[in-house]
């Protein structure tokens, strides 16, 4: 017996979005038994998953998800697909960046605070090429939570999509309830579907 692969998953992002994250996983789990090839299933499995593991960032990675895919479906699955293989490991480096007193992490990296990497975007040069300029030879090291998203604001206006991702991601899954991440991501969403 065939099963309707549309409704299943469409019942399986309405249990995840009301917090049935075993459900969304039992349904999931069951179009991807029928239709092996099915990326949407296949990351609503690993979402619904991270989501029963107390992953905070879960909720708001399904979120931006169906935004994505509201706009292409066939990227959207892509883009979620490489943030979850790339999930591995990030989150405790993430956790800890604002835990850290600085003077120990400044004993560890070689790098410039974000308060004295903005003097130099206020000394003339936009922020695209002084980024460019220290991005390969020293870090930026960001203490407060508001310059962090000061600096993604500006990394997905400079068309550093890819990495302003990477750290939205990571950033969500610390800080699932952020409205600033969720619209920063809304952002970036919105920018990738004016370049396609």
């Amino acid at each position: 017996m065939s099963i309707s692969k549309y409704k299943i998953l469409s019942q399986a992002k309405d249990y995840f979005s009301k917090s049935d994250f075993q459900n969304a996983l039992k349904n999931f789990a069951i179009v991807l038994q029928n239709y092996p090839n099915s990326k949407e299933a296949y990351n609503g499995v690993i979402l619904s998953e991270m989501a029963m593991s107390g992953e905070g960032g879960a909720e708001a990675l399904f979120d931006y998800y169906e935004v994505l895919k509201a706009e292409d479906e066939e990227q959207a699955d892509m883009i979620m697909s490489d943030i979850l293989q790339n999930m591995d490991g990030t989150l405790d480096r993430l956790s800890s960046m604002f835990a850290e007193p600085l003077r120990n992490r400044l004993e560890f990296e070689d790098g410039i605070l974000y308060q004295d990497f903005k003097v130099l975007l206020d000394s003339g040069e936009g922020f695209k090429e002084t980024f460019e300029n220290i991005m390969f030879s020293t870090k930026v090291i960001i203490t407060q939570k508001d310059d962090f998203i000061d600096f993604l604001d500006k990394l997905i206006e400079n068309d550093f999509a890819e990495m302003a991702l990477s750290y939205l991601e990571n950033a969500l899954s610390i800080y699932p309830g952020d409205r600033l991440l969720k619209k920063l991501f809304v952002k970036l969403a919105k920018g990738k579907r004016i370049e396609n």
